[in-house]
């Protein structure tokens, strides 16, 4: 479409590249290291000096660390925007994606993952003519397999189509479908091996048409990604929630959760998940860095227009734990949701500063607010705690 600089003419022959190894080698034997030294990073995209990027799995991709979520507190003070009537974006809600998007820009944020119809809007009118500037990971949830009845060829082209459609692209770096998101393993409640592999038909089809490039998947249950990784290859990302509050199994036990019931599916509860994704070459982008934004007093009470630069207090919180998420090697790219340009550069300096570490004081008050806020947890956060031990 016009508002890519990026043709699928374009796209096809650096994607043929790249599966010829041209770029994929360079990256995946330099990997973090150069793009922290300076080697190599012309090759990565929207590169920013201060900013640590990391690869992504298989896909080659060299990601920031710290990336855009697609969510963003809406009138009410929700986490996040669904759809707008007649597909209309709101003058000022295009024009806070618009700076918010340039802001990530200027910062070398170069990730964008979105979930919703609405956001696929906002931020085709954000990209409009920089498209290039950011990779992008979309799907439409209540298009995308968490109904069996939607787990075909068909409903799931459409899906795509959908998010090409509404972004005004005509390509996604990443189809990053949603499974269903929790429930016992067995049953109806996750999508079973047949939906996943109709999951792969739909993206190589479309990968064939050069609509999209690569291929992830989001999902909340640990025992059912753990089982799609070992028996399906073609998945060379995934997305799962992490918090200053998550552990890796094996390394630091907690009361409660030393020993794990396998729940079966195949899966391997005695060691960590981190251990299998190292193993499948997979990247890991993580979401709910901030337990849905409850990790802050202001939780449900400041709506859209966010004003001003925030608290101290809540702006320290939130880059604190950025960086204790990004002191695991093994994720590629945290992606919170950012409602404001001082946001984004608040994050953004979550990397830019990584690197001189946390003091003693600063990771115990860290660690002091995220308990008691991991003991208040809503009802509708409850689920988090599966993620504590990884």
């Amino acid at each position: 479409m016009k508002n890519d600089e990026l043709s699928r003419r374009d796209f096809m022959r650096h994607t043929s590249l790249a599966a010829a190894g041209t770029v994929a080698g360079a990256l995946a034997s330099q990997g973090q290291a150069a793009a922290q030294s300076g080697s190599g990073t012309s090759r990565i995209l929207n590169f920013h000096p201060k900013m640590q990027y990391r690869r992504l799995g298989k896909t080659n991709l060299m990601v920031s660390e710290v990336s855009l979520g697609g969510h963003w507190k809406n009138r009410n003070a929700g986490r996040y925007w669904d759809s707008f009537a007649n597909e209309q974006v709101p003058a000022d809600v295009a024009k806070n994606r618009t700076e918010v998007v340039s802001a990530c820009i200027d910062s070398g944020i170069n990730y964008l993952d979105i979930t919703t119809a609405a956001e696929c809007l906002c931020y085709g009118e954000a990209l409009k003519g920089r498209r290039r500037k950011m990779y992008v990971g979309a799907d439409i949830h209540n298009l995308g397999p968490r109904g069996s009845d939607r787990c075909n060829v068909k409903d799931q082209s459409f899906n795509v189509e959908t998010c090409l459609r509404l972004l005004k692209t005509d390509y996604l770096d990443i189809w990053r479908p949603q499974a269903k998101m929790s429930g016992k393993l067995g049953t109806n409640q996750l999508n079973t091996d047949e939906e996943v592999e109709s999951l792969i038909e739909t993206f190589q089809k479309l990968h064939k048409q050069g609509k999209v490039r690569h291929l992830g998947m989001s999902s909340h249950c640990r025992p059912w990604f753990e089982h799609v990784l070992s028996k399906y290859p073609e998945f060379e990302m995934i997305i799962f929630p992490c918090s200053a509050k998550t552990r890796v199994k094996g390394e630091t036990p907690a009361a409660g959760n030393v020993e794990e019931v396998n729940p079966g599916h195949g899966s391997d509860q005695t060691q960590s998940i981190f251990s299998l994704v190292k193993e499948k070459n997979v990247g890991i982008v993580t979401i709910k860095p901030y337990f849905g934004g409850s990790l802050f007093e202001s939780y449900g009470k400041v709506k859209f227009p966010v004003m001003g630069v925030g608290s101290k207090t809540e702006n320290d919180l939130a880059r604190l734990t950025l960086q204790c998420i990004l002191a695991n090697p093994s994720i590629t790219a945290t992606v919170p949701g950012l409602s404001s340009v001082y946001e984004v550069e608040n994050a953004a300096r979550a990397s830019y500063t990584r690197q001189f570490g946390m003091s003693p004081a600063d990771r115990q008050w860290l660690m002091e607010i995220t308990e008691q806020q991991w003991v208040n947890l809503p009802h509708n956060y409850a689920w988090l705690r599966d993620w504590e031990i990884v």
